[in-house]
């Protein structure tokens, strides 16, 4: 035994520790309300079953509550903290009264125990449901108070960064949509560029080939970077910034190897209004094109980040959407793509409007890796903090 530490039906855990079950420190019952109930615009927050709050203009509770779906796609995944008046929905449970726990502690324990927890009352692989007990007889790993307030208080001040975090990646998207309306357009023009645009369709400037091969079992064969025809809906955004697919010298047989400045156009899709998602590549080592891939090959000097987000813009997706075939699974054909029609100005406008897109993207993509490395010291944090393994008092 680890000097300091007792063992108990949940294990190893610090001498000034306690466990009790759920219910002897809080009150747990169930909300009254139907999701028709929830009204556009109102006052309150109104919890159903999913991640996203409702509203509502009644309340039911006020209070300090841990909020939890009791069945649905959110059951044992969708948890709330809240404090203050709100109501919820019928199959939603509302933990409150806490006595003898902080509540901020027991959202961050329940959040991350709950799902085991109730993995050992079920032969199920999933829970659909949530029956009271699930949740009344739940032990509850109990530090001191004084030890709950810190690892409440370090934890929500992790959520709080992360949440500053997502905000400002949210302002610095929509201040790089802004820019993109009016750069892509002509309306504003960078420093230094006056001349006309010009009017032109695809065809008068490159040609299109197909792409072949690489199956899904392919995507992982090899080291040879690869882009796959889904890959351009799931993974890449106007550009190809990395690569998902890697495959084997055998398998590069049968693709079709492109390189700098090729723009890759899904063929296939689920929607008319996203049919011919594309993407440009923009690095000088040669890449493999799979199938139902439409590869617009450039005859002229071409900004391959202008383009590959200039044909992604809304202009060009209607004029897409209006030659998709299909229903259930829609097409898009070369000759069809060859057809659109844009506005460019000259090479020098456009590697310089390219310029201001790839800063806008790295700084994103910088806060975005903040907000990663944020969430892997919090789930770190987690771990060590609500089992005792690391002590803040």
């Amino acid at each position: 035994m680890k000097p300091g530490y007792k063992q108990t039906e949940i294990g190893m855990i610090p001498e000034d520790w306690e466990v009790k079950p759920a219910e002897d420190l809080m009150k747990i019952e169930t909300g009254s309300r139907n999701t028709e109930d929830k009204v556009e615009g109102g006052q309150f927050p109104f919890f159903v079953r999913s991640q996203k709050a409702e509203s509502i203009d009644t309340f039911h509770y006020n209070c300090e509550a841990v909020l939890t779906a009791g069945d649905g796609v959110g059951t044992g995944k969708v948890f709330h903290y809240y404090n203050g008046k709100f109501d919820a929905h019928q199959r939603v449970y509302v933990m409150s009264s806490f006595s003898g726990i902080n509540g901020k502690f027991f959202y961050y324990y329940f959040g991350k125990n709950f799902s085991n927890e109730v993995s050992k009352m079920t032969a199920k692989t999933s829970v659909d449901s949530v029956r009271r007990d699930m949740i009344a007889k739940m032990p509850i790993l109990l530090p001191p108070i004084p030890q709950q307030d810190c690892i409440a208080e370090a934890l929500s001040d992790v959520d709080e960064l992360i949440a500053s975090l997502e905000k400002l990646i949210a302002k610095k998207k929509a201040i790089k949509q802004g820019a993109m309306q009016e750069l892509l357009t002509g309306k504003r023009r960078l420093p230094g560029f006056s001349g006309e645009w010009e009017r032109i369709c695809l065809s008068e400037i490159g040609h299109f080939i197909k792409g072949s091969g690489i199956s899904r079992a392919d995507a992982s064969s090899g080291k040879l970077p690869a882009v796959r025809y889904g890959e351009l809906y799931t993974k890449h955004d106007n550009y190809v910034k990395e690569y998902y697919s890697h495959i084997s010298f055998d398998v590069a047989q049968t693709a079709v190897p492109v390189t700098y400045g090729a723009i890759l156009f899904a063929a296939s899709g689920e929607t008319k209004e996203e049919i011919g998602k594309c993407a440009a590549i923009i690095d000088d080592h040669i890449v493999y094109a799979g199938g139902d891939i439409l590869i617009f090959m450039p005859d002229k000097p071409v900004h391959p980040v202008f383009w590959g987000t200039l044909l992604n813009t809304p202009e060009v997706c209607k004029q897409k959407a209006q030659w998709g075939q299909g229903d259930a699974i829609v097409h898009i054909h070369a000759d069809s793509l060859s057809k659109i029609r844009v506005t460019i100005p000259d090479y020098e406008e456009q590697a310089a409007i390219a310029d201001v897109l790839l800063s806008a993207d790295r700084e994103i993509d910088l806060l975005e890796t903040q907000v990663t490395k944020a969430r892997q010291i919090k789930q770190g944090m987690l771990q060590q903090l609500l089992t005792g393994k690391m002590r803040l008092l």
